[in-house]
């Protein structure tokens, strides 16, 4: 990591009164540059609180989205244009007008991985944390339309015993993770814990002792008494969990659970993002207001 960028970085952070966040998926470098670390709803939200005049958001982009949703005020800055996510990209507002059409009094919950679009006609946001509380507290005599990801949807159908009505869509990394890996993995570490998250396939989450969002890992690992832990999941989330637990250790359970969206961001970019205020995301005021209605929803019943 280059001395002269970190400083330029921060030169330029000051200069333009910039709040930088990094998912928890981001490289390295990227974390730890960043003022915030997170998971993409709980970033935007501490973004939200501060007096900044730009956001820097290494993400993708829908993320970036909910940042200009919950901080109309402020410039959003995601540094590298083209860093998208499959998964949100798989409905879009049209498919989900025609699947409303077919369930009409049906809610809509939609995941927080999805288009500022697709939120806005949706009832309700979640996240990977708190869909089981949120899917809980809704009157049981309506049904669920849940988008876009079948995995978390279908995690969430299995603990509340809520008969959902799912889109097709699924996260790419997570479904490359394969039962047989959690296995090879138990096999070379047998005291390891494994934590899934609820976006890979039930055949993973089967063979998972954990299924945990993001937060709710690096929480878990923290607080437990084991010392090894399988990770089924994103690999850029092991760079925290190694940072704040050096006395434990942390297995990838497959080389191939890398998100090559999230890893579009680097340290150059951020630079360019802050020297040019590129590039930035916007939501139209009309679709900003209705997608900021699921989210505000979905925190009255999940403070």
């Amino acid at each position: 990591m280059s001395p002269e960028i970190i400083e330029k970085i921060r030169t330029l952070k000051k200069q333009r009164k910039a709040v930088i966040l990094a998912h928890n998926y981001q490289p390295g470098p990227i974390q730890d540059i960043a003022d915030f670390t997170g998971d993409s709803l709980g970033l935007s939200i501490e973004a939200a609180k501060t007096d900044a005049e730009v956001i820097v958001f290494c993400g993708v982009r829908f993320m970036a989205e909910t940042a200009a949703v919950l901080s109309p005020d402020k410039t959003v800055l995601l540094p590298a244009q083209d860093a998208g996510c499959p998964m949100a990209d798989m409905i879009d507002a049209s498919q989900l007008r025609q699947l409303k059409a077919q369930y009409p009094g049906a809610l809509v919950v939609c995941y927080v991985n999805s288009t500022a679009e697709v939120k806005a006609l949706s009832d309700y946001c979640c996240t990977s944390s708190n869909a089981l509380q949120l899917v809980r507290s809704l009157p049981e005599d309506r049904d669920i339309i849940f988008v876009p990801d079948k995995n978390l949807g279908g995690f969430v159908a299995e603990k509340t015993g809520r008969p959902l009505i799912l889109w097709p869509g699924y996260c790419s990394t997570h479904v490359c993770i394969l039962p047989e890996d959690v296995i090879m993995a138990r096999r070379e570490h047998p005291a390891a814990v494994v934590l899934a998250h609820p976006e890979c396939t039930p055949q993973v989450r089967a063979a998972a002792d954990e299924l945990l969002s993001t937060g709710q890992m690096l929480k878990f690992a923290k607080a437990s008494s084991a010392q090894e832990f399988i990770i089924a999941t994103e690999k850029g989330i092991l760079h925290t969990l190694r940072k704040e637990n050096p006395d434990k250790r942390f297995y990838a359970v497959s080389q191939k659970a890398v998100c090559p969206n999230v890893k579009k961001i680097t340290l150059e970019k951020v630079v360019w993002a802050l020297e040019d205020m590129q590039y930035q995301i916007t939501v139209p005021a009309s679709i900003r207001a209705e997608a900021k209605k699921a989210l505000d929803r979905m925190l009255e019943v999940t403070p």
